[in-house]
């Protein structure tokens, strides 16, 4: 690292610390010490799983981020949410019906939503939680499922709702049920998990497994990604 990078000072669980700029808050903890052995998954922004909260020197709001994405800031004081304790109905799939009662039945705090839009303004993916929240009100399952497709389920809605809804739990139901009950069927992917059955693939998987990175990186950027039926 370059001895001109210039340093800033980050404040972690309210102790100051002297970070180069430019790396994330997850960068910048590892770099001030901390060892990360929860809140720590992917590092891509894909697992959810580091969730942070901070404010700024003498401002009264509160922000939220991924730690693997959000770059630290001056004065930028934080702190980690590594798992969000949030209530979590149990339910059978085959049993259920993809309809606005069967949401209501299993998270009736759904009704609780008042429009405010807080989920929408905390979400690291910029999905449009509180549209998706009124579709599930609305029993329009298959929006929901739409809307919330890129949902990592991090937590940071739930955290900031005022009405203390879990949206992603909601959201992850209605992908569920539209996934089981609504969604045309895909008969191809049963026919290639037959063909994997069979081992048609396995003398390939094992060369795969002795290549190099280059030559799975060769592979990968010319793989034919819609092939023709065969």
């Amino acid at each position: 690292m370059s001895n001109d990078k210039k340093m800033i000072s980050i404040y972690i669980t309210g102790k100051k610390y002297l970070v180069p700029n430019g790396l994330t808050i997850m960068k910048a903890m590892e770099y001030a010490g901390y060892r990360y052995i929860r809140g720590c998954g992917c590092r891509g922004g894909f697992c959810g799983g580091c969730g942070t909260v901070y404010r700024f020197k003498d401002d009264y709001k509160l922000q939220s981020g991924l730690a693997c994405q959000t770059v630290v800031e001056e004065n930028m004081y934080l702190v980690q949410i590594p798992f969000f304790p949030a209530n979590k109905t149990e339910y059978n799939l085959d049993e259920l019906k993809p309809t606005g009662g069967t949401l209501l039945k299993l998270y009736p705090e759904l009704a609780r939503c008042v429009s405010c839009n807080t989920c929408t303004k905390v979400c690291p993916q910029d999905i449009e939680v509180m549209d998706y929240m009124q579709a599930a009100l609305k029993g329009d399952i298959t929006t929901a499922a739409d809307i919330s497709f890129d949902c990592i389920m991090c937590g940071l809605c739930a955290a900031r709702c005022p009405a203390e809804i879990v949206q992603y739990n909601i959201a992850i139901l209605c992908r569920r049920l539209y996934g089981k009950h609504m969604a045309s069927k895909a008969e191809h992917v049963k026919k290639r998990v037959a063909e994997i059955s069979e081992g048609k693939f396995d003398e390939e998987l094992k060369n795969l497994m002795k290549s190099d990175n280059k030559t799975l990186r060769k592979l990968y950027s010319e793989r034919d990604i819609e092939p023709e039926e065969s």
